[in-house]
């Protein structure tokens, strides 16, 4: 039987809390509602009064074999300004609070964990003040509110980015300190990841590996592409159907050159992985992620444990 636990946080406004945990390996849904106050099955209109005592939040069900809770709760830090208690960005007010909502002791050890974790790196000038709470009943949003960064996708960019959590999210977590990769990346790997540069097609490590295992981001190590993803474009470059978690991946307009293409990214570092374009396999999505060997670094599948990703060895099991 699949394993499924729920997790509940409370990160401002819903629009903006569903697009990082959707589509993830292991999450089934992300349900957008309301929680923690003391009116049953409130309205919107309710909630934003200030007179329920509710809080927006999503709630996700997810198989913790293939996203453990903590990655949930370190994606939940990464969406959010935990030191402000009165609201979120643009949202003010109760309504807007952030809070981690517990359903189980373990789930409570590892929230509080994480938060003292964060609190100590100093990432913040100012103390976290995001709260810890036993979970209550969950009441599910109007069905307007599901999903909206997919049926109002134009509105939510502009939301997402006019609110100021887009750039707080850019300013405090994606990293590229230029100077030190300089030094640590080889030539080939700089002009790629740090100049979106490209290298020679059928000249590079991956093009045609054929061995099964996962591909990382260079820099950051998080997990990119499988081989179970993989396929033959006769492009010349490693190409893959879709990534393995898309959260950690981002895809902008790039117009360099005379062309319209989209370029891919990695989240954590921002380093320059390749371009998508939509004429993969259609009975895979259409979709081909075509990737400079340059920006990754392959782990074969039996070196995957002694390396630290044993937790993506389900891949080779479905």
């Amino acid at each position: 039987m699949t394993n499924r636990e729920v997790a509940t946080f409370a990160g401002g406004c819903f629009w903006c809390m569903v697009e990082p945990f959707d589509k993830r390996p292991g999450v089934y849904e992300v349900i957008s509602g309301y929680t923690g106050g003391h009116v049953e099955n409130p309205s919107y209109e309710q909630v934003a009064s200030q007179t329920t005592g509710h809080v927006e939040a999503v709630q996700i069900t997810f198989d913790p074999t293939k996203m453990p809770y903590e990655e949930l709760v370190q994606t939940f830090w990464q969406q959010i300004d935990p030191t402000d208690a009165t609201g979120q960005f643009n949202d003010r007010g109760e309504p807007y609070q952030t809070a981690i909502f517990y359903h189980n002791e373990e789930q409570k050890r590892i929230a509080e964990q994480s938060k003292e974790k964060l609190e100590k790196s100093g990432k913040f000038s100012k103390s976290i003040r995001t709260k810890i709470l036993p979970a209550q009943p969950f009441y599910k949003a109007e069905e307007g509110h599901q999903d909206y960064y997919k049926k109002q996708a134009f509105h939510y960019k502009l939301y997402k980015k006019g609110s100021g959590r887009e750039d707080f999210i850019k300013r405090h977590w994606e990293k590229n300190n230029t100077e030190d990769r300089r030094k640590q990346l080889k030539p080939m790997e700089y002009y790629v990841t740090q100049e979106n540069g490209t290298e020679p097609p059928f000249k590079n490590e991956y093009w045609d590996n054929e061995e099964e295992g996962i591909y990382v981001d260079l820099i950051s190590g998080k997990v990119l592409f499988s081989s179970k993803e993989k396929f033959d474009a006769g492009c010349g470059w490693p190409s893959f159907t879709k990534p393995v978690d898309p959260y950690h991946v981002t895809e902008r307009l790039d117009t360099t050159h005379g062309m319209i293409r989209t370029e891919v990214r990695s989240k954590e570092s921002d380093a320059h992985l390749g371009h998508v374009f939509p004429d993969g396999p259609k009975e895979h999505g259409g979709l081909r992620y075509c990737m400079n060997s340059a920006a990754m670094r392959f782990i074969p599948k039996d070196q995957m444990r002694k390396e630290g990703y044993e937790k993506y060895l389900y891949i080779f099991t479905e």
